[in-house]
């Protein structure tokens, strides 16, 4: 079984730049975080569920590993680090999740 952690930032809830958590925290958290991890995938929302609508979250980061210990063992370390980046790129408190992943179909070739 493999767990999805995601960090669920809400759209008009706060400050968000985009180009600063794509640009440098991303790229941050991939270098500290990367080895330990089966997938991580970032996703910018464009839009909600009905024409005209915001989307329901500005951006979205999923890491994907073994287990949650071992998103815990992977994250820990780097905490102070990751966490105090935050203040850089937006003042919105972000939702987190641990998921199971129950069903994935193969990625193309």
């Amino acid at each position: 079984m493999m767990i999805k952690v995601s960090v669920l930032y809400p759209s008009g809830a706060g400050r968000f730049d985009v180009d600063y958590y794509l640009d440098v925290h991303m790229p941050l958290s991939i270098a500290r975080l990367g080895p330990s991890m089966r997938r991580i995938e970032v996703e910018i929302g464009v839009a909600g569920a009905a024409p005209g609508l915001p989307p329901a979250h500005i951006a979205m980061a999923h890491f994907v590993c073994e287990s949650a210990d071992a998103f815990i063992a992977a994250f820990m370390p780097h905490a102070a680090e990751l966490q105090g980046d935050m203040a850089n790129y937006t003042d919105i408190e972000p939702i987190i999740q641990f998921s199971e992943i129950r069903i994935a179909t193969p990625e193309p070739a």
